[in-house]
């Protein structure tokens, strides 16, 4: 099988360590560090989690997953250590909840208030899923791959597990995951020991976690965090489909936000893009905008230097020099832009979930 290169180690005994900024305490959320993102790999201790009911602690000696289902001709259980015998596929992969970036749009949406930082990359370890569907023998009759964690929890006064489905083409290729290790160690519980789920180019929400049952059925799922949540709804209440590919985008990540700048001398901006289905990106553009009247004044896009990716689901990190030549307050603005024309826009498409936030990145700075 392919793998792409590790890449540079997460810091090593000696550097600064970041702990995930807390969001909520109960269920535990918490959001990457700033610093953090300037990292190529995202380093495990500060990787941003998503959880929705609690942390489940399962043993790796106990954990067992049981893949059947209507569609399944030849169902079966097994155990961890059957499953890390199992031949494995190593990729870098950007994970990203769909509602990042929520906290930005006006008016805010319910849900977590994200800022643009339910976010990292790191180099997975698994098992492709389609090995073990073939073992199953899933047959033509099978629409959806119907993915089931050990979390549950009560949702609108019932009680629910978090269940997703994945169309049967996107669950049997071959960069479909069924994790157990993340930047070379064992998965952690908050990242979903001792198993989880990771299709790479999608958001989060599909990368279930504390994986132990997978189905393969015949209809299109309609499971409450299929059919109910994590679903586009316009503003006027008018559907437009599931959360599925991530949207293009940048971050920057240098200078830090109200970061004093010298007129007349050279500034690195630098941050990271991706984007999402393992579409390459086109390039990133940055732009300095001066306030002027209370107003942000436009100056022109420029090309910024874009480093390859470690792999086709890994972020770029992008580079550009600027010198400033007149003091005050300035906004540095970057926008992604992949290989199908897509583009971060300028604002956010508002809607009801507040998914998919990929406007363009601003920081501010002061220039003396």
């Amino acid at each position: 099988m392919t793998t792409w290169p590790v890449p540079r180690a997460a810091p090593g005994p000696g550097a600064t360590l970041w702990a995930p900024e807390t969001v909520t305490a109960d269920p535990y959320n918490a959001q990457t560090p700033a610093a953090a993102l300037v990292e190529p790999v995202t380093p495990v201790g500060a990787f941003f989690v998503r959880d929705h009911f609690g942390i489940p602690r399962i043993p790796p000696g106990r954990w067992r997953l049981r893949i059947g289902g209507p569609a399944a001709a030849a169902p079966f259980t097994l155990g961890y250590d059957e499953l890390l015998a199992t031949e494995h596929r190593e990729l870098d992969v950007v994970v990203e909840c769909a509602g990042n970036g929520r906290g930005l749009m006006t008016p805010r949406p319910p849900g977590l208030p994200w800022g643009r930082q339910a976010v990292g990359c790191a180099h997975f370890a698994g098992v492709p899923f389609r090995l073990l569907a073939e073992r199953a023998l899933i047959g033509p009759t099978a629409v959806e791959i119907v993915f089931t964690g050990a979390d549950s929890g009560p949702v609108h006064g019932r009680r629910a597990a978090f269940e997703r489905s994945l169309p049967l083409a996107a669950a049997l290729h071959p960069d479909t995951l069924l994790v157990t290790r993340m930047n070379g160690e064992p998965l952690t519980p908050e990242h979903g020991a001792p198993v989880r789920l990771v299709v790479p180019g999608r958001y989060a929400v599909a990368d279930v976690k504390w994986l132990i049952g997978v189905r393969a059925v015949t209809h299109p799922f309609t499971g409450l965090f299929q059919s109910e949540q994590y679903r586009y709804v316009a503003s006027r209440g008018t559907p437009e489909g599931p959360v599925t590919d991530v949207r293009v985008t940048s971050i920057v990540t240098e200078p830090e936000p109200d970061t004093a700048v010298r007129r007349g001398h050279e500034t690195l901006v630098r941050g990271r893009a991706w984007s999402g289905g393992g579409t390459p990106l086109r390039g990133v553009e940055v732009r300095a905008e001066y306030e002027d009247d209370d107003r942000h004044r436009e100056r022109g896009w420029h090309r910024a230097h874009l480093e390859p990716p470690t792999g086709p689901y890994g972020w770029s990190g992008w580079s550009y020099r600027w010198t400033p030549q007149r003091p005050g307050p300035y906004r540095l603005v970057s926008r992604a832009t992949d290989a199908h024309g897509d583009t971060q826009p300028p604002h956010a498409p508002w809607n009801a979930g507040g998914y998919g936030c990929n406007t363009v990145a601003c920081v501010d700075v002061v220039v003396v």
